[in-house]
C-alpha cells in the first residue's frame, strides 16, 4: 500500500512532513496544533495514544524547504510580523509562554519540542506584553472579581489575597454570556426601530390638500430613527467582533476599556 501523497488533516501536500511513532505521517503543524487542541498527543487516524509527547523527525523535503505562499507575501495592513524571521513574514501564532509572534515555519519548534509544546499558544495579538503583570512580571491568568482586573498568580497571594478570584477563562466565558443577551437585545431594538420607519412611511396621507407638508412632519422623526439605528448596528458590529475574540485576556481587557468609556460617556451626559 503507498503513503498517502497529502495530510490527511489540511487534505494538502505535506509540509515539513513528521512521521509519529504509528507510522502515519502528518504535517509538522498540522499535528502540533491537533494535539495542542485536543490536549493529547493521540494519532487522528489510528488513535493510538502517546504517553508522552513524541519527538517529530521531519522530512526536509525540498517541497517542505520551499517559501510558502505565507512567506512571500508581503504584510499587508494589520498583518503581526514574525518576531524571529528578518524579513518579517506574517505571524501565524503567538505564544503567551515566550511573549512572541512566530510565522509558521518558527512556529515548528513549539511543535517539534516537548516543552515548547506545552506553551499556550493563541491567534496572533499586536500588544503580547499587555499579558504579562508589570509588578511581577508573571502571565495575566486569573481575574479578580471583586476589583474586576486581570492579575497574575502572584498577585492573588499579595495584594488581591482574600479577594473573588477565577481564571481568566471562566470569567471571559461569564461575560460572553452576557454579551450575547446584550447583542440580542440591541438586535431587537434595531427591528423595533425598522419597523417604526416603515410604519411612518406608510401612515404619511399623501393623498390630502398639502402631501408635502404631510411627509415634512414626519421627516425628522425618522432621521432621528435612523441615527438611532446606524448607531445600534455599530454596536452590534463591535459586539459581534469581540465575541469572536479567542484570547480570554484580550477579551476582559478590552470589556474593561469599554466599561470605563461608558462610564465616562454616562457621566458626561
Amino acid at each position: 500500500m503507498s503513503e498517502p501523497s497529502k495530510c490527511c488533516i489540511c487534505l494538502d501536500e505535506f509540509t515539513s512532513p513528521a512521521f509519529l511513532p504509528c507510522g502515519h505521517c502528518f504535517c509538522l503543524g498540522c499535528i502540533g496544533e491537533y494535539w495542542r487542541i485536543q490536549r493529547a498527543c493521540q494519532c487522528p487516524l489510528c488513535k493510538a495514544i502517546f504517553p508522552t509527547r513524541p519527538h517529530l523527525k521531519t522530512d526536509q523535503t525540498p517541497h517542505a524547504g520551499a517559501p510558502t505562499e505565507e512567506e512571500t507575501v508581503p504584510l499587508k495592513a494589520g498583518e503581526v510580523a514574525c518576531d524571529v524571521c528578518a524579513a518579517k513574514h506574517r505571524a501565524v501564532k503567538s505564544c503567551l509562554e515566550c511573549l512572541a509572534s512566530y510565522c509558521a515555519a518558527h512556529l515548528e519548534p513549539h511543535y517539534r519540542n516537548e516543552d515548547l509544546g506545552r506553551h499556550l499558544l493563541i491567534n496572533v495579538v499586536k500588544n503580547l506584553d499587555d499579558s504579562v503583570c508589570r509588578l511581577h512580571g508573571k502571565q495575566l491568568n486569573r481575574f479578580c472579581r471583586s476589583d474586576q482586573t486581570c492579575i497574575c498568580a502572584m498577585c492573588a497571594q499579595t495584594d488581591h489575597r482574600g479577594h473573588h478570584i477565577i481564571s481568566i477563562n471562566k470569567e471571559a466565558t461569564k461575560k460572553k454570556v452576557k454579551l450575547r443577551r446584550a447583542r440580542m437585545k440591541l438586535q431587537q431594538a434595531i427591528q423595533e426601530r425598522l419597523s417604526k420607519v416603515e410604519k411612518i412611511k406608510l401612515s404619511v396621507d399623501l393623498s390630502g390638500e398639502n402631501p408635502k407638508e404631510a411627509w415634512a412632519q414626519n421627516k425628522e422623526l425618522i432621521r432621528q430613527l435612523e441615527e438611532e439605528i446606524s448607531e445600534l448596528q455599530k454596536r452590534n458590529t463591535e459586539l459581534e467582533q469581540l465575541l469572536q475574540t479567542e484570547d480570554s485576556l484580550y477579551f476582559l481587557q478590552v470589556c474593561s476599556v469599554r466599561q470605563s468609556t461608558d462610564h465616562q460617556h454616562t457621566a458626561a451626559s
